[in-house]
C-alpha cells in the first residue's frame, strides 16, 4: 500500500490536530468534571447542558457558531488576532479547536463518571488530616480517577481524529493546511477515480483508532493493577 504526498500529508496532520485537542482540552475537562461531579450550585443543569451541548447539535451548527465566534471578524477571533496575533479561522488550529470542542463532552462524562464512583469517604478522611482541598484532589482523587481520565482522553483523541461537520464548515478543507483524513477521504470519494485514495486513508484511520483503544485499554488494567497493590 503506497501513499500519496498529500495523503500522508493528511495522516501526520490529523495526528497532530487530535492530539493537540486532546491535550488542550482534558486539564478543563478534568476541572468541569469534577465541579459536576462533586459541587451542587444554582444552574448546574445549565451548564451541565451547556457542556454536552455539541453532542446534540449538528456537528455544521457548531462549526457556524465557531466561525462567527472565533472567526477573524468575530468578536472573540479579531480579539485575538489583534492583540496575540492568533488566527483560528482556515488555519489548523482553528481545526484543533473545532476537534477540542466536538470532543469535550464525551472526555468530561467519562472523567465525571470515574469521579463520582471514587467514595467521597475516602476524600473526606484526607481532608480530616489536616489536607487542603487542592491537596486532597491532587493526591487522592485525581490517582484513583487516573483510568477514567485516561478513557475520557483516548475517546476524545479517537472523537478527534473523525471529526468532519465542525471542522469543514469552520476551516474548509486546504490541502496542506486544514485538510484531515476526515475531510480528505470526503474530497476523494467526491472525485473521479478516487474511491482508492478514500479506502487507503479509511483503513488508515480505523487502524489508529483501533490501537488507541487497545492502548487505553492496557494502560487502564496496569494503573488499577498498580492501585491494588497499593
Amino acid at each position: 500500500m503506497q501513499f500519496t504526498a498529500d495523503e500522508i500529508t493528511a495522516i501526520w496532520l490529523s495526528l497532530k490536530v487530535a492530539t493537540i485537542a486532546t491535550l488542550a482540552s482534558l486539564p478543563l475537562a478534568i476541572a468541569c468534571a469534577y465541579v459536576l461531579a462533586r459541587k451542587e450550585f444554582w444552574g448546574k443543569s445549565i451548564v451541565n447542558g451547556l457542556v454536552h451541548l455539541p453532542l446534540v447539535l449538528p456537528p455544521v451548527v457548531t462549526g457556524y457558531l465557531l466561525l462567527v465566534t472565533f472567526g477573524r471578524r468575530g468578536p472573540v477571533g479579531s480579539a485575538l488576532e489583534s492583540c496575540c496575533g492568533i488566527v483560528f479561522s482556515f488555519r489548523w488550529t482553528g481545526a484543533a479547536l473545532a476537534c477540542a470542542v466536538m470532543a469535550f463532552p464525551l472526555v468530561v462524562r467519562a472523567i465525571r463518571l470515574a469521579i463520582e464512583a471514587i467514595d467521597p469517604r475516602l476524600e473526606a478522611a484526607a481532608a480530616t488530616l489536616g489536607a487542603r482541598p487542592s491537596m486532597v484532589f491532587f493526591t487522592v482523587t485525581l490517582p484513583l480517577a487516573l483510568p477514567g481520565i485516561l478513557a475520557g482522553a483516548i475517546i476524545g483523541f479517537a472523537k478527534a481524529l473523525g471529526e468532519f461537520g465542525a471542522t469543514i464548515t469552520f476551516v474548509s478543507n486546504i490541502p496542506g493546511e486544514t485538510q484531515t483524513i476526515a475531510t480528505s477521504i470526503y474530497s476523494y470519494t467526491q472525485a473521479p477515480g478516487g474511491d482508492d485514495n478514500a479506502l487507503r486513508l479509511t483503513l488508515v484511520s480505523v487502524a489508529i483508532a483501533m490501537l488507541a483503544l487497545i492502548a487505553s485499554e492496557l494502560l487502564a488494567r496496569r494503573i488499577m493493577r498498580k492501585g491494588a497493590d497499593l
